[in-house]
């Protein structure tokens, strides 16, 4: 009772208006010291992996890089000739206004600050569209934001020619319609994840004043952790991704950690019958759920730190998002809660004291007495421990065996939802010209002395190139200032993700390269392009992926060691974790990789995984699933220290908490079954496979495999060194302790 929980609840209890005033002063000043400072954001160099990025990195050295590149079609509107393409009519533009049309394009765009050149108008094969290419200047992850003034020209000459159709497309197009479209889909996130989120607390708790708290102190943990998170992003660039896990998990953690603590206060209030008051059970709350709070704090920041092993400035990215709002939330736990509840209690024990002077019966403060519905749920894990283990076992290895057909992939520009505007018009471009569906960038570095070489073979690499049926006839050289950097840009007449794709890709890599400038001495190559990063990056995290498994599963051995010092609960820990999260892996490739659930979670399957998904699901689930093993096993070791036997301490505990443990489960599925209403497929599969990794670990293996290990294990789960018997504020000795 004496712990730095304690003393932090203590002090909060004592003077809760000061305590309060802080909070709401330090998330302020977070937002205030953020805001000034500003989002530092993730540049092009910081996404380079694999002989991609490498080839980019020798591009950008000789100023070469790639321009990102905005497509106008320009078609008439024609009823006569019905032909539609991408949803769109089309027919062929009279030779007179479509020129116009081009000509003032043209002339438009070359006056614009952000654009580079702008190509001369090509026609399509049939001869229906006209396309003019608008090359943009700089960064190409800043193109998305200066593309507004290219598609304000475009609209401006759609509206002087409205017998024509004028249409954009290209990457910073795409991107800067799939970000609209991720706003919109996270506004549509919140309004369904909070009302939900109230609901569920208003069932747990009957209480709209209670329900409330949970909501509120979570939503100011991520208000402060936006703020401290564009500090860290000096750090750590911001890959425009640490907004929305810092919503996602700071709203699962923050209810969850405020939903342990409450209902561990409302319990003792429950037992004490008024025996105790508030500040009392305030502490009381303190040593008991405040620690647990606190070690899975520290557990799922832990295994969320794995993730910097990945050397990817998105997963990055998402590491300091959950960092940050994590110990954010917990900071608020002990401190702005033990205060709220200080000034909660005293009001209602002002209430029950007035009630009691008008003669009237004090209303119940204490939790509902849902113990025996929790017993019958244990009753098989207590009556037939190793029958319900081997049962839930089986069950969730049969959700295993899908993964044998896992198939990961980037999920690129193609996957995005046909909803944005740009993307149909991306459709219609490929369709229109597929010669210019995918370019491959080969990257030539070379002492400059060997120029003359370098040109002469990528020459020879262009007739091969040619004379294959994977690629068009296409080929642009460009030399450095320097002669030391030379560039071979070819194109493929087939969509990015198709196979034919990949075998140029294999062509280039393997056989035409090294035949060709690979002969040339000094020489560094490497091929770029769309198709090469789509392919590199899920090899990048393939090579990783060890790496970062590994230390996840030591780090949580290690936690689950230092928190209650055994050896076997920080094995089982580890084998239950792998266990929930391969089920709701193999799960997901079930429903995603699959046709026959796009209707019901309206996605287009892509027949693949996204890349980021298994990496992202290990180490999240990982760290949440420590937030319910440190809260159960916490309420088992609380009762083996005031002298419970252990088979009837596993009982207990697990009666206790499974209540709040499961409702912490419901809030946190509410939260990530919102993002499966988003348009991103990989946004969706990781909202559905975290919501069914939470349910599976909170209603299978809580419920029923742990309780039944616990039992089978009996003494030797606390090996090598078991509780010793002492007073501690557990379920029999919460008055003595405290009075």
């Amino acid at each position: 009772m004496n712990s730095l929980t304690v003393r932090m609840a203590r002090w909060s209890a004592g003077h809760p208006w000061r305590a309060l005033v802080g909070w709401l002063l330090f998330v302020a000043l977070c937002l205030g010291v953020g805001s000034a400072v500003g989002t530092h954001n993730a540049k092009t160099a910081d996404y380079r992996v694999g002989e991609a990025g490498r080839a980019e990195a020798m591009a950008a050295e000789g100023h070469l890089d790639r321009l990102s590149t905005e497509q106008i079609l320009i078609s008439a509107r024609s009823h006569s000739r019905p032909r539609t393409s991408g949803g769109t009519p089309v027919g062929a533009p009279d030779e007179g206004p479509a020129a116009s049309a081009a000509h003032e394009l043209t002339a438009r765009m070359r006056r614009l600050p952000e654009v580079a050149e702008v190509a001369d108008p090509v026609r399509s094969s049939d001869g229906h569209v006209l396309m003019v290419e608008v090359a943009l200047k700089g960064e190409e992850l800043d193109a998305d934001h200066k593309v507004g003034a290219l598609l304000a020209q475009t609209r401006a000459v759609q509206r002087a020619h409205p017998e024509l159709l004028v249409q954009e497309t290209g990457s910073p197009s795409v991107s800067k319609g799939a970000d609209q479209q991720r706003d919109d889909d996270l506004a549509l996130s919140e309004k369904i994840s909070l009302p939900l989120t109230l609901v569920t607390l208003l069932i747990v708790f009957g209480s709209l004043t209670m329900a409330a708290v949970p909501l509120l102190l979570a939503l100011s943990s991520i208000a402060g952790a936006i703020g401290l998170a564009m500090v860290a992003s000096h750090l750590t660039p911001d890959a425009g991704v640490g907004k929305n896990v810092i919503l996602m998990i700071g709203l699962a953690v923050g209810v969850d950690y405020t939903l342990f603590y409450l209902k561990r206060e409302r319990e003792e209030r429950a037992r004490s019958g008024g025996r105790l008051g508030t500040e009392a059970l305030v502490e009381l709350a303190a040593a008991t759920s405040g620690r647990a709070v606190v070690v899975s704090g520290l557990a799922v920041v832990a295994s969320t730190a794995t993730l910097y092993l990945a050397s990817d400035v998105i997963f990055s990215s998402l590491a300091t998002g959950t960092v940050v709002v994590v110990l954010v939330a917990v900071a608020s736990s002990l401190t702005a809660l033990p205060a709220l509840l200080t000034v909660l209690g005293r009001r209602a024990e002002r209430r029950a004291r007035r009630r009691a002077e008008h003669g009237k019966p004090s209303r119940r403060l204490g939790g509902r007495d849902d113990g025996r519905f929790w017993s019958a749920l244990l009753r098989p894990a207590a009556r037939h421990p190793l029958a319900t283990l081997c049962c839930s076992l089986l069950a969730l290895l049969a959700l295993v065996l899908p993964l044998s057909g896992l198939k990961i992939t980037e999920m690129g520009r193609d996957t995005h939802s046909r909803a944005i505007p740009a993307m149909r018009v991306y459709d219609r471009l490929n369709a229109e010209f597929p010669e210019r569906r995918v370019t491959h960038q080969v990257v030539v570095q070379a002492p400059a002395s060997r120029s003359a070489e370098v040109t002469g073979e990528l020459r020879a690499l262009a007739r091969r190139a040619s004379a294959d049926p994977l690629f068009t006839d296409y080929a642009r050289i460009r030399t450095a200032a320097d002669h030391r950097t030379s560039t071979l840009e070819l194109r493929v007449p087939y969509l990015g993700d198709s196979p034919q794709a990949q075998d140029s890709l294999e062509h280039l890599r393997h056989d035409y390269l090294p035949a060709t400038v690979g002969k040339v001495t000094g020489a560094r190559y490497g091929v770029s392009g769309d198709v090469a990063r789509y392919t590199d990056y899920p090899a990048h995290q393939d090579g990783k992926l060890p790496l970062v498994i590994g230390a996840l599963l030591l780090v949580t051995f290690l936690m689950t060691l230092y928190a209650f010092r055994s050896v076997v609960l920080g094995l089982l820990g580890v084998v239950l974790n792998l266990l929930s999260a391969a089920a709701a892996l193999g799960l997901l490739v079930l429903v995603f990789q699959h046709t026959w659930a796009e209707g019901l979670l309206d996605f287009h399957s892509t027949g693949t995984i996204g890349s980021r998904v298994p990496l992202f699901l290990f180490v999240i689930l990982f760290g949440l699933s420590m937030d319910y093993q440190v809260f159960v096993v916490s309420r088992i070791r609380e009762a083996v220290l005031a002298g419970t036997p252990t088979r009837q301490a596993v009982v207990e505990g697990i009666r206790r908490s499974a209540s709040v443990v499961t409702s912490a489960a419901v809030i946190m599925t509410t939260v990530f079954v919102s993002f499966v209403f988003l348009h991103l497929i990989e946004m969706k599969q990781i909202g559905f496979v975290l919501a069914a990794a939470v349910l599976l670990d909170a209603f299978v293996v809580r419920v029923l495999i742990l309780p039944a290990a616990l039992l089978l294990l009996g003494e030797r789960a606390w090996w090598p060194v078991r509780p010793p018997k002492t007073s501690v504020p557990g379920p029999d000795t919460a008055l003595m302790d405290v009075g």
